[in-house]
């Protein structure tokens, strides 16, 4: 009776938190969406060397997100790296994490004053937990760079 107790337990915190963790994800992809729009008209462009003529000045812009992964994830992503294939919860994750960063880099861009941001850069760094000896990401840590002008 004791360990139909406590399986009772684990299941019913798994999808809990399956539950939640998709609640959140979702309520985080529709702020990035509203976030995104406010954001249009500030172009990001990676340009090379030739700069435009009209440059009064310029500042370097940076957003960084570390997000992490939650724990219902993370076991199906271990389980799917049992079979192969896709693993769409990380692809998730680097998506929210990515659009995050770049976000957040736009915004500083936008409170400075700047009309563009040019060279923008992604850097993308996990920070793992481990599972059956594996390092695993359990959080993923983007930082989003660019020049922004004036």
């Amino acid at each position: 009776m004791e360990n139909i107790l406590q399986i009772s337990l684990v299941l019913f915190l798994l999808i809990l938190g399956y539950f939640f963790g998709s609640y959140r994800e979702k309520r985080h992809f529709r702020n990035l969406q509203l976030r995104e729009k406010q954001v249009l008209n500030m172009p990001i462009a990676n340009i090379g060397r030739n700069l435009p003529a009209d440059i009064t000045e310029t500042k370097l812009v940076v957003g960084i997100v570390v997000i992490s992964i939650d724990y219902f994830k993370k076991i199906s992503a271990m389980l799917r790296n049992l079979v192969g294939g896709r693993i769409t919860v990380y692809e998730s994750l680097l998506d929210r994490s990515r659009r995050e960063a770049i976000l957040r880099m736009q915004e500083e861009a936008m409170e400075w004053g700047a009309s563009q941001v040019l060279n923008v850069r992604l850097e993308t760094v996990a920070i793992g937990g481990r599972f059956g000896g594996k390092t695993d990401p359990g959080s993923i840590e983007v930082i989003a760079y660019g020049t922004g002008i004036k």
